[in-house]
């Protein structure tokens, strides 16, 4: 009798410890609603087509990738139950696009759409991760080569880091400093257009 209720309130202990995450099952993320453009200036003079986002073949996925610097940096790991709603260089194509269309004046294409503009701006994501330096403490990083050109000749080219710290140590945590990240990319990308797009 004493050893069934033992195994019992081991049982009820065990459901306690483990229901939660159980119940939660898989989560998907995307960057959320789109921002506000009740502060945004309009600085950007010329039609703008923006090239889709390329990535390296490994985060050409929904994958939501961690890497644990305090044990090897140079393992990309995925989270099991975590992911994005779509692949991090679709999900930034769409968030920087829409940017850039509140900062212009002129318009802003997708190359599907044919119309032949005075620049195209092409995109590269070498990084997009959630960077553990110890077990409770982590950032985004987010890094970035821009690629503008008029009529195949290169006006500029710049690569952009951004980093932003995680309120959590956990995916949910990653996703709001990658976004915050993005956005902070944004900004400065709109600031390099605006310098190198001339009429």
């Amino acid at each position: 009798m004493l050893r069934a209720a033992l195994l019992l309130s081991l049982a009820l202990f065990a459901g306690c410890a483990i229901g939660p995450q159980s119940r939660e099952g898989t989560a998907n993320y995307d960057f959320g609603l789109p921002r506000s453009d009740k502060d945004a200036s309009a600085r950007l003079q010329q039609d703008l087509v923006v090239a889709d986002i390329s990535a390296p073949a490994w985060m050409d996925n929904t994958g939501m990738y961690y890497r644990l610097a305090y044990q090897d940096a140079t393992r990309p790991q995925a989270y099991a139950l975590s992911h994005w709603v779509m692949s991090p260089a679709a999900l930034l194509t769409q968030r920087l696009r829409a940017g850039i269309v509140r900062a212009s004046k002129a318009g802003v294409f997708n190359p599907a759409d044919g119309v032949r503009a005075g620049y195209t701006l092409r995109l590269e994501l070498e990084e997009f991760s959630q960077v553990f330096d110890t077990a409770d403490k982590s950032r985004a990083v987010l890094r970035l080569r821009a690629s503008l050109t008029r009529q195949r000749d290169i006006v500029a080219q710049q690569s952009f880091s951004l980093e932003h710290p995680a309120a959590t140590p956990n995916a949910e945590g990653g996703v709001r400093a990658l976004i915050a990240a993005s956005d902070a990319a944004g900004e400065k990308l709109v600031d390099w257009l605006a310098a190198n797009m001339k009429k």
